[in-house]
């Protein structure tokens, strides 16, 4: 099966859009940009529920837009989750989520995901008999989830549905996200919020007064020096790991990946889970040389493949791991003055030390 590719030229009032992107036909894909840079407008033309007669829109192989002739929303194969839950309030979980089954049974929608295998996946069935008005915000939000999963979508969009909750709701609700990636039904997802698209998405489009800037595997952006996710204050890179082996006595965790290992506290899985960690750039010192007493268990060789501009205070290096460099990308952030000190260069051997290591997934 093919992925998306949309494009979409037009204006909404003053504001003026131009962009133009592909998505895989799997996995979480974010839109992401600061508030008012298109990412809803382009969301709301993939659903049909905004028009630009300038544009073209395939899905699944299928043309759901070519210019001015556009498939309505009604006969999009789509499952939208907005800010707001939206629930029946009249109606039991049971009866929101089935409401969505009979609506795509009508449709003659093939079955995606079945009832039980949709409860299974968000941990609805404490909730089933209960009224939306005895729900918390993040069970609201995992209901209006089911209820799009059941309405057997050929593409999920969801629109910052945590962007109302709380912290302690959001954290509820995340592993549930990440569930999704179980799925065969590709989707696009709307943030603003860094840290969402960091544990969530496979792939980034980043868009910016209404262009996309980039797009692409989200650890191929976050290591490119030149896009603005790299300046960020909290700039980090992605790694997707693997449990290798544990060790009891000291209850360390080994992670494997492409370019080497990581070493982290705890016991995180069985040996073959798979883990996603970020390192944040400000947590990855360089040295020439591998130091013989420290306290800091990481230190993996690499080689700098780039680095940022050097007219400031601090420099972006990115660097690919292991002895040639050719496995996954880190980004490291150091003063220009420790740069010119250690006499660096792109296409150096150095040492990254690792200071601390984020685990993003933690229910594997």
């Amino acid at each position: 099966m093919t992925g998306l590719s949309a494009r979409f030229r037009g204006t909404v009032g003053r504001f003026a859009l131009d962009v133009a992107f592909e998505a895989p036909a799997r996995g979480i894909t974010a839109l992401f940009g600061p508030s008012g840079c298109g990412k809803t407008t382009v969301l709301r033309c993939v659903a049909g529920l905004q028009h630009m007669p300038d544009g073209h829109l395939t899905v699944g192989g299928a043309v759901w837009q070519d210019g001015r002739r556009s498939r309505p929303t009604h006969a999009r194969p789509i499952g939208f989750v907005f800010q707001d839950a939206s629930l029946f309030p009249h109606l039991s979980v049971r009866a929101n989520l089935t409401y969505g089954q009979s609506r795509a049974a009508r449709l003659g929608a093939a079955e995606v995901v079945r009832f039980d295998e949709v409860v299974a996946l968000l941990g609805l069935e404490p909730l089933l008999d209960r009224s939306p008005q005895r729900l918390s915000g993040g069970e609201r939000q995992r209901v209006a989830i089911g209820r799009a999963l059941l309405s057997r979508p050929g593409l999920l969009l969801m629109d910052e549905p945590l962007s109302a909750l709380d912290r302690f709701s959001k954290d509820e609700i995340l592993p549930y996200l990440e569930a999704l990636h179980g799925l065969s039904i590709p989707v696009l997802y709307v943030s603003h919020d860094v840290a969402e698209v960091e544990r969530l998405a496979d792939h980034l489009v980043l868009l910016d007064q209404g262009r996309v800037v980039a797009a692409g595997p989200l650890e191929q952006l976050q290591a490119d020096p030149a896009l603005p996710l790299a300046r960020l204050p909290e700039a980090g890179v992605v790694l997707h790991a693997t449990v290798a082996d544990h060790d009891p006595d000291y209850g360390l965790t080994t992670l494997a990946f492409d370019g080497g290992v990581l070493v982290v506290p705890g016991r995180l899985g069985e040996a073959g889970t798979p883990r996603r960690a970020r390192i944040a750039a400000a947590d990855v010192s360089l040295t020439r040389q591998p130091p013989r007493e420290s306290s800091i268990l990481n230190c993996l060789p690499a080689r700098i493949d780039g680095s940022g501009p050097r007219d400031g205070v601090m420099i972006e290096v990115v660097l690919g791991l292991g002895g040639e460099g050719r496995g996954e990308r880190l980004l490291a952030r150091i003063t220009r003055r420790s740069w010119d000190a250690l006499g660096l260069a792109v296409g150096d051997a150095v040492y990254a030390q690792v200071k601390s290591v984020a685990l993003l997934n933690r229910n594997p």
